[in-house]
């Protein structure tokens, strides 16, 4: 087995954490000892942090940050600091009404990103739990476009030499993630149509999430939790069954979690009491009206009712 993992950074976290405390004192020309009084932590101790020698825990990490009334995002982020506009930006989001919110991102799309149907080009994506039949519809559907069909999952594995299930045991989920966005990326760059089928948990990647919507045309293939759960054990996997009641919980937890992310789709196909072959032709009919331009925010429960 060959796996290569990318380090994400390789400054050490204690350097980063001090830099960013000493960094944001300086923006707002609080002294030491000032922090060190409203975030109830010595001054020897902080001086300590600020070099690079400390290793806080989360609950002093939240006092400082506080102190310095700063979100703890911002002294542990992975990545480097945030320009100031985009800080501004985000702040002014925030202050938007939740309804609001995709109205916003609409517009900065049509602003400022190239068109979107010229990056979707023909790549169908399909995102959902594991059980939803995006590998089986997608299959068919790719068929009868005469296009490619991506399992992006078999895709990786390919070329990691690794089950997906191995590289999450062995390095975890930012590993896999970043993994799973590079093919992605890969596929998306290399293949101007076809039908990708996605891990269910690809949208636990916001940066994936936005990849999908911005070079596909996605649908979030849907199913009700107890069929999820009937189709996860018709393909052979029985481990949900030995706890049935907590995997059920689970379950339903999951797709709770991951609705909002699913929803951003273009189109919606709910599979639910469906066989199939009437799934397949109602995805393909999906399929040809994003390709085309004719629909746009297709949900198939809204306009076949079960």
């Amino acid at each position: 087995m060959s796996v290569h993992v990318a380090q994400p950074g390789c400054e050490p976290l204690p350097g980063r954490l001090g830099q960013r405390v000493r960094a944001a004192r300086a923006r707002i020309g609080m002294t030491r000892r000032a922090l060190s009084q409203d975030a109830r932590v010595s001054e020897r101790y902080l001086a300590q942090l600020e070099s690079g020698a400390a290793n806080p825990s989360v609950a002093v990490l939240r006092r400082i940050a506080n102190a310095m009334a700063l979100p703890l995002v911002e002294l542990v982020a992975e990545e480097d600091e945030d320009p100031v506009e985009l800080k501004l930006a985000v702040a002014a989001l925030r202050r938007l009404a939740p309804e609001k919110l995709a109205e916003a991102r609409r517009f900065l799309e049509s602003t400022f990103s190239p068109k979107s149907g010229d990056l979707r080009e023909r790549r169908i994506s399909l995102v959902g739990l594991r059980g939803a039949g995006k590998s089986t519809l997608g299959a068919v559907v790719a068929r009868r476009l005469g296009v490619p069909f991506v399992e992006l999952d078999r895709l990786l594995e390919q070329e990691h030499g690794a089950a997906v299930g191995e590289i999450l045991a062995l390095y975890g989920q930012p590993a896999l993630r970043r993994y799973e966005r590079a093919c992605l990326e890969r596929v998306t760059a290399e293949t101007p149509a076809a039908v990708i089928a996605t891990g269910g948990g690809i949208v636990g990647s916001t940066a994936s999430l936005a990849l999908l919507l911005e070079r596909t045309h996605c649908v979030w293939v849907r199913a009700t939790p107890e069929e999820h759960m009937a189709r996860v054990v018709a393909q052979g996997d029985f481990r949900p069954m030995a706890q049935n009641a907590a995997a059920m919980a689970d379950l339903r937890a999951i797709l709770h979690a991951r609705e909002g992310f699913y929803g951003q789709a273009h189109a919606v196909l709910d599979t639910a009491g469906r066989p199939p072959a009437q799934s397949a032709e109602e995805l393909h009919r999906i399929a040809l009206g994003l390709l085309e331009g004719r629909v746009s925010g297709i949900d198939s429960t809204a306009e076949h009712a079960l």
